[in-house]
């Protein structure tokens, strides 16, 4: 996967109780998820990642754990023992029976799990998605600016309370990566040593990039 998307949530000061988003302008339906996130300071919710592009068609599932300022651990039950961590510089990239671990400098990491992230934080969507629309009632959708040769749009479906359901990148070549999100938990445990990546034995970790 190497799209990106430009990330998340406008800061809306005052929103009041969940309305019904159908009644809702696509700028105020924005306000009320960035008003969900941007007071928590961990997160914890259940994934399924699916991907489909380049002749490829991947399924996958698992915890993400989110905690401010900028890290982030992904516990996979499907494929069982995979693991990517961002600890706030690196993101590391693990796979059982791999022997080389991918280090990528966070500021480079180019795929999903990177502005997934800013669920924490406190990125602008009606600023950073041009062409923000209300395309169905509690749907957005957009364009991440300076990413429109790379992805043709992303959308972001989510509750009346702002909670989050799926996030989906579409590429302008085609492939798409969607997020479905389940149970969440705000402000969940979040250890400092949830977010510390130690190498297995007999494995090394490598500077590159991050694996599709």
């Amino acid at each position: 996967m190497r799209g990106l998307l430009a990330a998340v949530l406008l800061l809306a000061p005052g929103v009041a109780a969940p309305v019904d988003p159908a009644l809702l302008s696509a700028q105020a339906f924005a306000a009320i998820i960035d008003h969900h996130y941007n007071s928590l300071h961990s997160l914890s919710v259940e994934f399924t990642q699916q991907y489909e592009g380049m002749g490829m068609h991947r399924t996958e599932s698992g915890t993400l754990l989110l905690k401010k300022p900028g890290k982030m651990r992904w516990t996979y039950a499907h494929p069982p023992g995979k693991l990517f961590i961002l600890d706030g510089r690196y993101g590391y990239f693990y796979t059982p029976g791999q022997n080389e671990i991918p280090r990528v400098p966070a500021k480079q990491l180019d795929d999903l799990r990177s502005p997934l992230a800013l669920l924490l934080g406190h990125a602008e969507l009606a600023k950073q998605l041009s062409g923000l629309k209300l395309v169905l009632p509690g749907v957005l959708t957009g364009v991440p600016r300076g990413m429109e040769k790379r992805v043709s749009a992303l959308t972001i479906a989510a509750r009346e309370d702002g909670t989050i359901t799926m996030l989906r990148v579409e590429e302008t070549d085609g492939a798409t990566n969607t997020f479905e999100l389940t149970d969440e938990h705000p402000d969940a445990p979040a250890p400092a040593s949830a977010f510390t990546f130690t190498a297995p034995a007999g494995t090394h970790v490598i500077d590159g990039m991050p694996p599709i």
